[in-house]
This record gives structure tokens, C-alpha cells and sequence, in this order.
């Protein structure tokens, strides 16, 4: 495991990515392993998405962030945070990384695999986006050993402020992470971002879509989705064809102008990355 980011961080993407979807559609008779998984996430959803929380919530909001950064702490992780006022209350991005760089160098490269913890008004936030947050959870803890390529560092960020009414607003928490790092001159080479995945069925007729793209995908939400804009076709189709290469598990990609119906929901707007969503 110490290796593994010796080979192409596309196919490391989707092993891990399919880990996730695997325990998330559990079928009959799992491994142990994965069983063991599906627990740890149910368990970080429970403790997450048990209430509403945002800023209309700060205490929920901060017993979010705090779970978040004790379970971090718990895989040996010294969580950093970026903290910011809104609304008279301090919030907060939270950030935990792998990474290979020399003593005193900064990364060549940086990876972001990331998700939003706070939940829209009025929900507390079990799909959208408890179950991105405890996906990232198991990834930085499953990750936690592995030794990336030289000059490489691969970033697990916890967004605050993804939900109205501060989204795609300087305040969004994803908004103010990007500014940080463009400040500092930091090469983010790709971010992905997991987004509302715990919603899964076989029914018919199931699946949204935007205006347009009728009968060009499935109409079962049953599958795995990789969403960016154009500026971003590239990633999705690099990480849709990594991950088919892992898994027979439905997957469909889609780049499409920003003007598009529900391309940029989500904090990979703000660092022209790939949302992965179901």
C-alpha cells in the first residue's frame, strides 16, 4: 500500500472511489472488510447528518466540524483549519494531507479529493452532504499510509458554506479555500469532490436531468456520475475511463458549459474540478 502512488493517480482515484460505491450499495454476504466499512460510514453519517447544520445551526454546525476533525485526529492525522467570520460566527474549512515533498519544499503538484459538511436549511443532511463527508473520512483513513510520488500531495478538505445562502458567494467556504491557495501560488492539478452519494435505487424513471440530455443517459438512478464544466473535460473523461477500468459498477460522465442545469452544484465549481455524485 506504501507504493501505490507510484502508478497513474487516475486509477488510485478510482480504486479508492470504487471502495466507496461498493460499501454504499452493499449486496448480500459482503466481506467482512467491507462490511466493516459500510459500518464506519453509516456510523460518521448518523453522527454528521443527525440534526440540521449551518449557520442558522452554529452549535450543530460546530459539533459537525468537531466530529469531523476527531475522527481525523483518530486515524493520526493533525487536522489544520482555515477559519473565517460569517454572519457574526467563526466557520471553518477543515484539511488534513499525504504527501512526498522534500523538508522545506513546497508540493510540484496538488490533488484535492474533498467534500462539503454543512447541510441546506431546514435538512439535516444525510445525502447531501453527510454521505460525501464520510466517504472522504474512509479515503484520508485508508490513505493515511500511502507514500505519493515525489513532490506530490494529496489533500483531504472539509468545506464549510457550500449551502445557500452562501454558495457560489465569497464566503462559500470552497470559495475562500481556491482564493487561499491561488494567494499562495499552490498548483492544484485536479480536485474531486464528493457530493450527495447515498442516494441509490433500480426504480424506473428515477433519474434527473438536465434539459437536453433526455434519452443521451440512464433513466435509473442507479449509476455513479462524474459532473464538470468544460474547462474540465478532460478530468471527467480521465477519471470516468479509470474507473470503468476498475469496475463493472455503473458510471456515466458529463462536461458541459457552466450555464448547464446543476454542472457547477457543488464545491468543484469553485476550483474547476470534477464532482462525483450519484
Amino acid at each position: 500500500m506504501r507504493n501505490f502512488f507510484q502508478s497513474h493517480w487516475k486509477a488510485i482515484v478510482a480504486l479508492v472511489l470504487l471502495i466507496v460505491v461498493a460499501v454504499m450499495t452493499i449486496r448480500p454476504n459482503p466481506a467482512s472488510a467491507a462490511l466493516d466499512l459500510a459500518g464506519r460510514m453509516r456510523e460518521h453519517v448518523r453522527a454528521i447528518a443527525s440534526e440540521e447544520h449551518n449557520t442558522a445551526t452554529p452549535k450543530a454546525l460546530e459539533r459537525a466540524a468537531v466530529y469531523i476533525e476527531t475522527t481525523l485526529r483518530q486515524a493520526g492525522y493533525v487536522p489544520t483549519r482555515q477559519e473565517y467570520e460569517v454572519a457574526g460566527q467563526r466557520v471553518r474549512n477543515i484539511e488534513v494531507a499525504v504527501a512526498n515533498v522534500a523538508q522545506g519544499k513546497r508540493p510540484e503538484r496538488i490533488f484535492i479529493v474533498g467534500a462539503h459538511y454543512d447541510s441546506a436549511p431546514g435538512a439535516p443532511g444525510a445525502n447531501d452532504n453527510g454521505s460525501g463527508t464520510a466517504a472522504v473520512l474512509e479515503l484520508a483513513r485508508l490513505l493515511k499510509t500511502v507514500q505519493p510520488r515525489a513532490g506530490t500531495e494529496v489533500r483531504f478538505v472539509f468545506f464549510v458554506n457550500e449551502e445557500p445562502p452562501w454558495f457560489m458567494g465569497a464566503d462559500m467556504g470552497s470559495m475562500r479555500h481556491a482564493a487561499e491557495m491561488k494567494r499562495q501560488g499552490q498548483n492544484v492539478e485536479a480536485a474531486l469532490v464528493l457530493e450527495t452519494m447515498g442516494y441509490y435505487t433500480d426504480a424506473p424513471h428515477t433519474q434527473q436531468l438536465p434539459p437536453g440530455l433526455e434519452g443521451r443517459y440512464p433513466s435509473t438512478g442507479n449509476f455513479i456520475a462524474f459532473v464538470g464544466t468544460l474547462e474540465s473535460s478532460k478530468l471527467v473523461r480521465d477519471a470516468l475511463a479509470a474507473f470503468r477500468g476498475a469496475s463493472d459498477f455503473p458510471a456515466e460522465g458529463l462536461a458541459a458549459p457552466a450555464h448547464t442545469t446543476g454542472v457547477t452544484l457543488s464545491d468543484h465549481s469553485s476550483t474547476a474540478g470534477t464532482a462525483i455524485r450519484r
